[in-house]
């Protein structure tokens, strides 16, 4: 499975993500504290524990769902170098915000005190993920296992389902949500795909993210504009018709200075021609007037 090159290169935000969700899983899980940070409607409507709905996106409850979530996650990188690290970062707020939304919706729609918390962890950003890997990551290899027909792809799908089915109902509700959170996304909701960060934030992201752990020169050198890999993005058309907009208002003021031009050519000889009427008007009268034919004689 060929992604790009190995290691975070040109995806510091991923890099920051996953470090965070590592360290604070591990810590958390070392003290009992990982199976808290779950939604449920006992906690959120009841309780009202909305610190749940920070630690819910950020904190894996259990060690495999840890192993095959953090690997998603570094898998996915190559969309923050597909698209760039200020869109990127939207996309991941922006799943992570509608997942949680979908996710509280559920409990309030389908409210049961008596049901198990669900499980917590960037579940929103890893199945929303997986719609731009199914539409725009192409197939490169095909092979057989057994007389089954599998390709390149074929692991990350197999890892999604195992992160998906692992604890069930607690881990099925967040999949779901976060694959519902990817199609708005894919829809341009909201226009969400023409948003980027104000440039001054993505840079102080990406610095953040890269003092996180040690640092290629080749990468602190690509640190102020991070290089997009040569693959299919479904967002370069929005880019696309940006372009061809701004292409075609440029055309359009063009065009206008140009007829404000010709039109003050044209208001300059208008000029020109009455006042050569008027001179020739003014001789004709000095020389049919009796001064004129005195002066003449």
């Amino acid at each position: 499975m060929n992604n790009g090159p190995s290691g975070f290169h040109n995806a510091p935000f991923t890099k920051g993500l996953v470090i965070t969700c590592a360290i604070v899983s591990v810590l958390l899980g070392m003290h009992g504290g990982a199976s808290a940070c779950g939604l449920s409607y006992q906690a959120i409507v009841r309780k009202l524990h909305i610190w749940r709905l920070a630690t819910s996106a950020l904190v894996f409850s259990s060690t495999p769902e840890l192993v095959f979530g953090l690997y998603l996650l570094y898998y996915f990188r190559v969309f923050e170098r597909q698209i760039g690290s200020n869109k990127y970062s939207v996309f991941v707020l922006f799943s992570i915000i509608f997942t949680t939304c979908f996710e509280l919706i559920a409990l309030v729609v389908f409210k049961d005190p008596t049901s198990s918390v669900l499980a917590s962890g960037p579940y929103g950003l890893i199945f929303s993920s997986f719609i731009p890997f199914y539409f725009d990551i192409p197939v490169s290899t095909w092979f057989r296992i057994f007389g089954f027909r599998f390709s390149n792809k074929s692991f990350v799908y197999l890892a999604g389902l195992q992160l998906l089915l692992s604890s069930w109902r607690r881990t099925f509700v967040p999949g779901l949500c976060g694959i519902a959170a990817g199609l708005s996304y894919r829809l341009n909701v909201f226009g969400i795909r023409r948003i980027k960060f104000p440039e001054q934030v993505a840079c102080r992201i990406s610095r953040l993210s890269l003092l996180s752990l040690p640092v290629e020169p080749s990468t602190v050198a690509s640190r102020g504009n991070v290089t997009r890999e040569a693959v299919p993005s479904y967002d370069r058309q929005f880019e696309q018709e940006d372009a061809h907009q701004e292409e075609h208002n440029d055309g359009l003021g063009d065009g206008k200075e140009e007829e404000s031009s010709s039109e003050s050519f044209e208001e300059e000889d208008s000029i020109v021609i009455e006042e050569v009427e008027h001179t020739e008007e003014h001789e004709e009268e000095s020389l049919t007037s009796p001064l004129g034919r005195s002066t003449r004689q």
